[in-house]
């Protein structure tokens, strides 16, 4: 059964608000806050995101203040609610946003990969030792999803799946649940709770590297994978990259000075924009909702919309 992760207390009211919701980034209380959603533990969020942090306050003049949600809906609700004033998205997120209120949030930047491309995909993992070695051989076996407002995590899984399995994904395996996020994916098959379970890559470069970026790249760069130890099942088609987005809240001013901030990042400070990003990129494009158009229709499909 697919089980969504609940939200600790604390963050609950730190981004739905326990006070009345106002705009959060005002030119009086120069407060700019940037949501970062769940996949990792906090203690890296924090770390990875502390240089774009110190950067966006000398930049606007203004304090930053780091929200690590506990899982998506907590960047989504915060962003939706007015708590926020900028997150990165996945493509299916920024679809629950757009499709809840198109004029909440502006997608401004996506990420282009090492080759030129601007998408990624899903990937389907085992263990090596496990004995399943395609993606035939976990007819049966039990999967874990990351999210239920992941892209790659979940919701391009369940739609694309289908085709290379013969059957619905519930079907086919004999148990799906959310593990709490990608990197929780990745340690719930090493530690056999699962037998599969689906994450996102670049596809780009060696998988003995964890291909150039995406969360296997980032487990491997900081000790907690070694690809040898994990074999691919499935690559899903490409997946248009998540967009940087900045709320509508936020004076146009302010806005563009992020914007130009994010845009230089990859020249001004790589080891940074590595480390928020993480893994390799060329560096980051412009990018508007229309990007994200086949994601909204898989969303809606999925959803029944």
């Amino acid at each position: 059964m697919l089980n969504k992760m609940i939200l600790g207390a604390a963050v609950v009211a730190t981004l739905a608000g326990a006070a009345p919701l106002t705009p959060a980034f005002a030119a009086d209380g120069k407060v700019f806050r940037i949501g970062i959603l769940g996949g990792e533990n906090e203690a890296d969020r924090l770390r990875n995101y502390q240089c774009l942090s110190d950067h966006v306050s000398k930049t606007l003049g203004a304090e930053v203040k780091l929200f690590p949600a506990a899982d998506y809906d907590g960047v989504i609700q915060g962003l939706l609610g007015g708590t926020l004033d900028a997150a990165e998205l996945g493509a299916s997120g920024y679809a629950k946003v757009y499709l809840t209120d198109a004029k909440a949030v502006d997608p401004v930047l996506t990420t282009e990969q090492t080759d030129g491309s601007t998408g990624y995909h899903s990937i389907m993992i085992a263990r090596k030792d496990s004995g399943i070695a395609t993606l035939a051989e976990s007819k049966g076996k039990t999967l874990a999803f990351a999210d239920p407002d992941s892209t790659s995590g979940y919701l391009i899984p369940t739609v694309t799946l289908p085709k290379d399995l013969g059957m619905p994904v519930a079907e086919f395996y004999s148990k799906t649940d959310f593990a709490g996020g990608h990197e929780q994916v990745v340690l719930a098959v090493l530690d056999k709770k699962f037998d599969v379970g689906v994450t996102w890559t670049s596809g780009v470069g060696d998988f003995k590297d964890g291909y150039t970026s995406g969360n296997l790249r980032k487990m491997v760069d900081k000790g907690a994978l070694d690809m040898k130890d994990v074999v691919e099942l499935w690559q899903s088609p490409l997946i248009p990259n998540g967009p940087w987005v900045v709320t509508n809240t936020v004076p146009a001013e302010e806005k563009a000075k992020f914007v130009e901030l994010l845009t230089g990042l990859p020249k001004s400070d790589p080891a940074c924009f590595e480390a928020v990003e993480g893994g390799e990129y060329k560096g980051f494009v412009k990018v508007t909702p229309e990007f994200y158009e086949p994601i909204f229709a898989a969303r809606k499909a999925q959803i029944g919309g």
